[in-house]
């Protein structure tokens, strides 16, 4: 069947009203979803219809079942597991990437995508300091960030032993010794279990959640054959970041291979801050960085990042060669499928030029600087309430607050929750129940703050009458 341009219209001005919609309620609208799972797996289901439907009215029906079970993340006063909001220029450009429909693996076949996204990545090695000549890729998220940069290290820990990884697989292969701060993000576990490279040796963490660098170096003199040393840039419940510089000189002079890879899920983007950027003096150390796009940035899912100082380790891990495939010249910047684990993705990084074009160097700062901003207006305010203890310094955009013992926290938390006028996440730190906020959203203004602190007090209040 022929494609026929205007048979596109109807669904795509549906499509488009439905989104406006959307995005007009997010000022006004209660957070949570109003709908379960449960429920609305019975109203997108039942037996599937014999006959075609028309599209727009497909779009409709979608968006009619799906409006109680969306959660108010793009919001303002959502604050819960470092989700960040779309940038109206990043929005539109991932609509486009769909109406594009480019499958960005080779240079040859979808110049325009794999040219935007070679651009951006120059921006983003060059805001955030990083070696130019780095490799960079677009990949579904950190989890497959902190995948790839770690098997980037692999290989080259592997080829520095003598290994041949590729013929000869990891049976029988030198055992690396992984080493991870106590209080590192799970995705890095995650990872290792996929990469086969097993659980990581712990190394303790400060009150903040950073490595101890006497503890790093007492495992690096027990270590034997290769290292791979995650740090971390951003900690989960505190925001601080690993003391990265003295930690990659640690490793830098151990006796044997070693690689250092940085997880900054939503802390590398501190670096385009002139205020903040001293958080990560010297990072650019490191041999391997991992960020969400997603968070911070403030691109639509999925974006992550992995930016690669080798290029040759990670394109001997993940590249890939074969006859039907015409690949890139020697000389240019290679092809986006020998950078990450994907054949065939949507071109991602186009969002990622877009959101860097439309704000610039100094919006980015100004971005990142006033994240920060609120999360220090959010942990002052809920400081004032009666019972309230901000547990960590406010060094980037979280703060961890406990209300007493386990049970009131986990009480006021629930009736936070129940308020629906913001969210802020559950967690535990330090053997205790926490309310864990994360300021990543651009749109995020001093309105939001004060809803949202004014939100926490009344859920005290509440516990405090039952």
């Amino acid at each position: 069947m022929a494609i026929d341009p205007p048979s596109y219209d109807a669904a795509l001005d549906r499509a488009s009203a439905h989104a406006r919609r959307w995005l007009a309620s997010l000022p006004d609208r209660a957070i949570p979803p109003q709908a379960t799972a449960d429920e609305l797996v019975k109203e997108f289901g039942g037996p599937l219809q014999d006959r075609p439907r028309d599209p727009a009215a497909v779009i409709d029906e979608l968006a009619a079942i799906a409006e109680p079970g969306l959660m108010a993340m793009p919001s303002g006063r959502f604050f819960g597991w470092v989700i960040g909001g779309t940038l109206p220029a990043a929005m539109a450009a991932d609509w486009l990437v769909s109406a594009w429909d480019q499958n960005t693996g080779l240079r040859f076949a979808t110049p325009a995508t794999v040219a935007a996204e070679e651009a951006a990545a120059g921006w983003l090695l060059d805001l955030l300091g990083l070696p130019p000549s780095s490799d960079v890729g677009f990949v579904t998220g950190d989890t497959m960030a902190n995948f790839t940069g770690l098997m980037a290290g692999r290989e080259a820990l592997m080829t520095e032993s003598g290994w041949d990884l590729g013929q000869y697989g990891l049976t029988g292969s030198p055992r690396i010794t992984v080493l991870a701060g106590a209080e590192r993000h799970e995705s890095i576990d995650l990872t290792l279990r996929y990469l086969g490279l097993g659980a990581p040796t712990l190394v303790a963490a400060d009150d903040q959640g950073r490595i101890r660098l006497d503890a790093l170096a007492a495992a690096l003199d027990a270590a034997t054959g290769p290292v791979l040393l995650c740090l971390q840039a951003g900690n989960l419940h505190s925001g601080d970041f690993d003391p990265i510089a003295r930690a990659s000189a640690l490793a830098r002079a151990y006796s044997g291979p070693a690689w250092v890879h940085v997880d900054g899920a939503f802390g590398i983007f501190a670096a385009a801050s002139p205020a903040l950027r001293p958080h990560l003096a010297g990072y650019a150390a490191a041999d391997s960085w991992a960020t969400d796009a997603h968070k911070t940035l403030n691109v639509p899912y999925d974006c992550g990042i992995v930016i690669v100082s080798r290029p040759a380790a990670g394109r001997q891990a993940l590249g890939a060669h074969a006859s039907y495939l015409i690949s890139a010249a020697e000389d240019s910047p290679g092809d986006p499928m020998d950078k990450v684990p994907e054949f065939s993705r949507r071109a991602r990084g186009v969002p990622v030029w877009a959101a860097l074009r439309s704000l610039g160097r100094q919006g980015v700062a100004d971005l990142v600087d006033g994240l920060a901003l609120h999360a220090r207006a959010i942990a002052a305010g809920i400081a004032d309430i009666p019972g309230a203890e901000v547990l960590n310094d406010v060094v980037f955009t979280q703060v961890s607050v406990a209300f007493g013992d386990d049970e009131r926290t986990r009480a006021v938390t629930a009736s936070l929750l129940a308020d629906g006028v913001t969210w802020m996440s559950g967690s535990r730190w330090h053997d205790r129940d926490i309310l864990r906020v994360s300021v990543s959203n651009w749109s995020t203004d001093a309105d939001d703050v004060a809803m949202g602190v004014d939100a926490v007090r009344r859920a005290v209040a509440s516990v405090d009458r039952s």
